[in-house]
């Protein structure tokens, strides 16, 4: 009888998880480092990084415009504390690790574009696909901007 009372604690759990791991995670996320949030959404399933995703896309919808505008400032003022710590560390590595990072990001560039250029028509058409729907409007909201880099 044991055991089919675990099966059943399992099985309820794995349905109940997702919905509690999310729920918790969209306020919790934002109190975690760079690091622990990555390992954190790594972990989820896609169903739950989509559950995350969609909650997180109706708190911004739901966000007055003064609110949102705060958000991007605090998103803004992130940003810069990151790079500024990533600077600082790169400056703090020898040359030899400067050169091993940049063999490393060569050797993960080719691995993408050998796996691209390995896909068929279908294959890059769905991850054409996957990456509009990830982006959403936010692209189109901002087509006639001139990117940062060309200013």
């Amino acid at each position: 009888m044991k055991p089919i009372r675990l099966i059943f604690a399992a099985a309820a759990a794995a349905l109940v998880l997702p919905a509690v791991v999310t729920g918790q995670s969209v306020d919790e996320l934002n109190e975690l480092s760079p690091q622990e949030r990555r390992a954190f959404i790594e972990n989820l399933s896609p169903d739950e990084r989509d559950a995350l995703r969609a909650e997180r896309r109706a708190r911004w919808e739901s966000m007055s415009e003064e609110d949102r505008a705060a958000a991007r400032e605090r998103r803004r003022l992130h940003r810069e504390e990151n790079r500024a710590a990533k600077r600082q560390h790169w400056q703090s590595l020898s040359e030899e690790d400067r050169e091993a990072a940049r063999q490393q990001r060569r050797e993960r560039a080719d691995k993408r574009r050998e796996h691209w250029n390995n896909m068929s028509d279908e294959e890059r058409a769905a991850a054409h696909q996957h990456f509009r729907d990830r982006r959403g409007d936010r692209h189109r909201k901002h087509r006639d901007r001139p990117h940062h880099r060309q200013l």
